[in-house]
């Protein structure tokens, strides 16, 4: 696994993203749903990018690939919860759109380091004669 620090990678960079538009757009849901809905979504984006800095202190390819499953988790967590906001009329079909797409390319971005690390595993492994 390469030494550089998580923000470095375009995964933690998006997530962060990710981070600021889940709370702009929970900012103008209704104060009553405060504790429900927007605490779930914000928690949600706030453990991507923390699961993927936690993942890559590990120093350990496998470490690394579960915490990213654990953020790829969290996406689909956020997925459910703003269809859910959409439903109820908190988000607009816009601002939905927006986040569907921004969720879209994190999991399309996960999925490939998922996949780059798991490589880099199978061909370490390789090399050493050990199995998985």
């Amino acid at each position: 696994m390469s030494k550089s620090g998580y923000k470095d990678l375009v995964a933690w960079q998006k997530g962060m993203k990710l981070v600021g538009l889940i709370y702009d757009v929970t900012d103008g849901f209704p104060a009553n749903e405060m504790y429900g809905p927007v605490s779930h979504l914000r928690r949600g984006a706030v453990s991507v990018p923390s699961n993927i800095a936690e993942g890559k202190a590990h120093y350990s390819n496998r470490d690394f690939v579960r915490f990213l499953r654990h953020s790829r988790g969290s996406l689909a967590e956020i997925e459910t919860q703003v269809l859910i906001a959409e439903q109820r009329k908190y988000l607009s079909v816009e601002q939905a759109k927006q986040l569907a797409e921004q969720l879209d390319e994190l999991g399309r971005i996960l999925s490939g380091l998922i996949n780059s690390m798991q490589d880099h595993e199978g061909a370490q492994s390789s090399r050493l004669g050990t199995q998985d």
